[in-house]
């Protein structure tokens, strides 16, 4: 398979992956740009591995955990301030704003448990094959799990 067929077949299932990521579909946009030119850069060995999309599919996770490194101004002292544009807009249908919470609520955590929740409950992704996509071990990936999906449950049901 050439690198111009992989992107023709897979790059809308790879910018919705990355949507799911990110929550904003212009950043997931970029990180899937940025992902395809190093996939791109690298394709004999992605094309030369078992599964090219699940390859590019860590090199894109990888990409979005990368996207919330940074320096300790930006992670400790930025992290509270917000713009405008930042927020989700809230819509007057119920469904769109259970949405719009849902992304609320994803937004807060870790990147990599956040990926872990998407590559299970979007991607439908098994435990090892998330612990492929991570490069981690598959009890890091139930703990990842576990912990998100408890950190959900405080914030969608808070204590009396």
């Amino acid at each position: 398979m050439t690198f111009e067929e992989f992107v023709e077949a897979r790059l809308q299932v790879l910018l919705r992956y990355a949507v799911m990521l990110t929550g904003d579909p212009h950043t997931a946009q970029d990180l899937v740009q940025e992902t395809m030119i190093r996939a791109q850069l690298k394709w004999r060995r992605v094309a030369a591995s078992q599964a090219p999309e699940r390859y590019v599919k860590r090199m894109l996770t990888n990409a979005y955990v990368d996207l919330h490194r940074g320096s300790w101004l930006k992670r400790v002292v930025l992290r509270g301030f917000t713009s405008s544009l930042d927020r989700a807009v809230a819509d007057h249908v119920d469904a769109s704003v259970e949405r719009d919470q849902m992304w609320a609520w994803l937004a807060t955590l870790p990147p990599r448990q956040r990926a872990a929740l998407v590559l299970r409950y979007y991607e439908g992704l098994n435990d090892t094959e998330i612990a492929d996509v991570l490069h981690c071990a598959v009890g890091t990936v139930r703990s990842s799990i576990s912990r998100a999906l408890a950190t959900l449950r405080i914030q969608i049901v808070p204590a009396e």
